[in-house]
């Protein structure tokens, strides 16, 4: 298996990205970004993504957002294709595309929402830590991506601060404080995921 940093030569792999991504978000019934495959290479060509490849065959990818003039970035569209699930890919293009990001964007600070407890877990152990969506980017086309969601009418409802999702947060200022601190307990996400759910979804029954 080999990970590396995507180029204009891997843009063959553009379609097959994107339809790994679509599928992918209609069995989690989530919102997860739908991107056209124009999208892709260009991330590809300007050195914004990784892409993981068992010889000439498409496995995995994730590319680089930047947000708030280059404030903050994001690490986007992680996606292994169903043939390379479940050995542990994702955590390695992961880490990855956070050293990229890291190595590309020094100061900008790197951020996440997610609802899955896998992505959570790989953030944490990256030096992400939980955080209130006040201290994320303000930019609202990043918000706006978020429109593809089910949930969408949560974030709306309570005006950008609060979602089923829990954001997290790389700061790079924080860095040596950060390191190692934050240790991932399954029980505790579980638990703020299963309150969060009832809490929203319980009012969406009542509203209707």
């Amino acid at each position: 298996m080999e990970i590396v940093i995507a180029n204009k030569s891997h843009s063959v792999y553009a379609d097959i990205i994107c339809q790994t991504i679509a599928d992918a978000a209609q069995v989690r019934g989530t919102g997860i970004a739908k991107r056209k495959p124009e999208y892709i290479i260009t991330k590809m060509e300007n050195g914004n993504a990784v892409i993981a490849l068992e010889g000439d065959k498409f496995a995995g990818f994730c590319y680089i957002e930047q947000w708030s003039h280059g404030k903050f970035v994001a690490n986007s569209g992680l996606i292994v294709h169903p043939d390379f699930r479940n050995i542990g890919l994702a955590k390695q293009i992961k880490q990855k595309i956070f050293e990229h990001s890291r190595t590309k964007f020094p100061d900008a600070k790197v951020f996440s929402i997610t609802t899955g407890l896998a992505v959570m877990k790989m953030n944490s152990d990256l030096g992400y830590k939980p955080v209130t969506f006040s201290e994320l980017t303000t930019d609202q086309s990043f918000w706006n991506g978020c429109q593809t969601c089910k949930n969408f009418d949560v974030l709306t409802r309570t005006e950008q601060k609060m979602c089923l999702c829990t954001g997290m947060l790389y700061d790079p200022s924080k860095e040596v404080k950060q390191t190692h601190q934050h240790k991932y307990d399954k029980k505790v996400w579980t638990r703020l995921k299963n309150i969060k759910q009832t809490m929203f979804l319980k009012k969406d029954k009542n509203e209707k």
